[in-house]
Formats: structure tokens, sequence, C-alpha cells
């Protein structure tokens, strides 16, 4: 028997709008139409189609190392049950998505050159998940559908609804690369991600050098007006403007005794 299909007409996305105001961890005001779990269940969902699309690394090294640099940033979050998977991929690429997902691509490894540098893409990506940009991206959208069926949004069938949410949360058409925040969002990960690493005992100075190296990897990168991401030397000015807070976060938790070592 099908199950009956809820309308959301105008005037209740209206009320919702006016109630579904959330903030980030930085202040900045955001819609947030779903629930946690609702979003935690369509990123773990999104996970298991990275898996299916991606193959996961052998090199039990890089594995060990990944994960160990994950699980000292998340617990500078009060850890929590993450799962850390390394794909074999030659793309400079990583990601962590709602319902305790990470993943790493093992170009990555070439780019970013130290646990430091690891630390700065993870705490990056992890920032995205605690700052609930998923759930920002997805009310939008759901917000601009305006008559999407509520049971499509929240059910685990795969309906055009519910792929369109998906695609929203994270899955492009490849090889599960994800799709781009906006400047915004990015920028504000840049931040809380700096914060994370420096808490979790990484050197946040490392984050400088891993742009300087992504900027050397990707010579072909837009001009920041034709991209939604801002190109890596606003994001080295936002970071330097925060590093003097950061490093005072580095410097307590060294003193502390939080000095992660995972080595590659």
């Amino acid at each position: 028997m099908n199950s009956p299909i809820v309308k959301v007409g105008v005037p209740l996305v209206f009320l919702w709008l006016v109630a579904a105001c959330a903030t980030s961890p930085l202040g900045r005001k955001q819609l947030s139409i779903f629930s946690d779990a609702q979003i935690d269940t369509m990123g773990i969902s999104a996970f298991e189609q990275v898996k299916e699309q991606v193959p996961l690394s052998s090199d039990g090294r890089a594995i060990d190392y990944v994960t160990c640099v994950a699980n000292a940033v998340t617990g500078a979050i009060g850890g929590g049950q993450w799962e850390v998977r390394v794909f074999e991929h030659k793309d400079a690429n990583a990601f962590a998505l709602p319902g305790g997902k990470i993943g790493v691509y093992s170009g990555m490894l070439k780019v970013a050159r130290s646990q430091d540098q690891l630390a700065a893409v993870i705490g990056h990506e992890v920032a995205h998940v605690i700052a609930r940009h998923a759930n920002e991206r997805a009310s939008t959208e759901f917000a601009t559908q305006g008559g999407l069926d509520l049971i499509q949004v929240i059910s685990g069938a795969p309906t055009p609804g519910k792929n369109a949410l998906m695609g929203v949360l994270g899955l492009g058409a490849q090889f599960g690369v994800l799709l781009p925040y906006g400047r915004t969002q990015e920028r504000e990960a840049d931040l809380i991600g700096l914060d994370l690493m420096a808490t979790a005992g990484f050197d946040p100075r490392q984050s400088i050098a891993l742009w300087r190296n992504m900027s050397a990897d990707d010579a072909g990168e837009p001009p920041e007006f034709l991209s939604t991401h801002p190109n890596h030397e606003t994001r080295i000015n936002d970071l330097n403007g925060r590093m003097g807070y950061a490093m005072g976060l580095y410097e307590k938790a060294r003193a502390g005794g939080v000095r992660p070592y995972c080595g590659y």
C-alpha cells in the first residue's frame, strides 16, 4: 500500500521559514528547516553512495594515518562515532557528511603534506557538518521549491524530491564528488576548521601552507567572481586574520599535553 503524500502548501512553508532560523557557530543567521536526524539520515545514505562509486584504499599505512588525524580533529568537538574512509582516487578531495562520515581521497595526501595540513583539510570539512551547512543548503533548496512533498523529503524512498535533496546535500554525478557550498559557507568553514585543528593540537599556521600547495596544484583556478568558492588568496587572507586567535588555542592545547602524532 502506498504511503499518503503530504503536500506542503505555500502558507505552511512560509510559517516554517519564519520559525526555522538557526545560528552558526560564528553567529551567522541560517535557515534550518530539517531536524538533525533527517539530515544525518541523508548524509549516511550519501556516504554509502560514495562507497559504491569510488574504490576504497587498501593502503593500511594511509588508512591509519588519515584515521589518526581525523580522530584527533573530531576529538576537539567531543569525539563520537565517526566513520573514516580513504578512497583510492587521484583527485585532491575530501569531505565530511552529517551522520559522522569522513572521506579522504588518496590524491589529497600529495597536497596535504603533513599531519597538520591534513588536519586543516579535515577540520574544514568537519566544520561544514558542525555548522549545519548541509541543513542550510537543503533547507534553502526546499524553500525555493515551495511545493515539494514532505513525505519525499523525509522518507528513504528514491523519489524525485528525495533525489533532488540528496544532490543538494552532497553527491555529484561522478565519483561521489561533493557539490560546492557557497562562498559564505566555505569561508565560515575555513575559520571554524582553523579553530578545530588548533584545539586538537595541530599547528594552525600549516593551513596557510596547505592553501599554497593547493594554489600550486590548481593553476587553472578561475577568477573568484566566476566561482562559488573564495579563491586561494582570499582564503589565506581570511585565515591570517584569525591566526592570532587560533594560535592561542594551539598554545593552550600544547600546554595541556595535546600533542597528536600520526606519522606517515
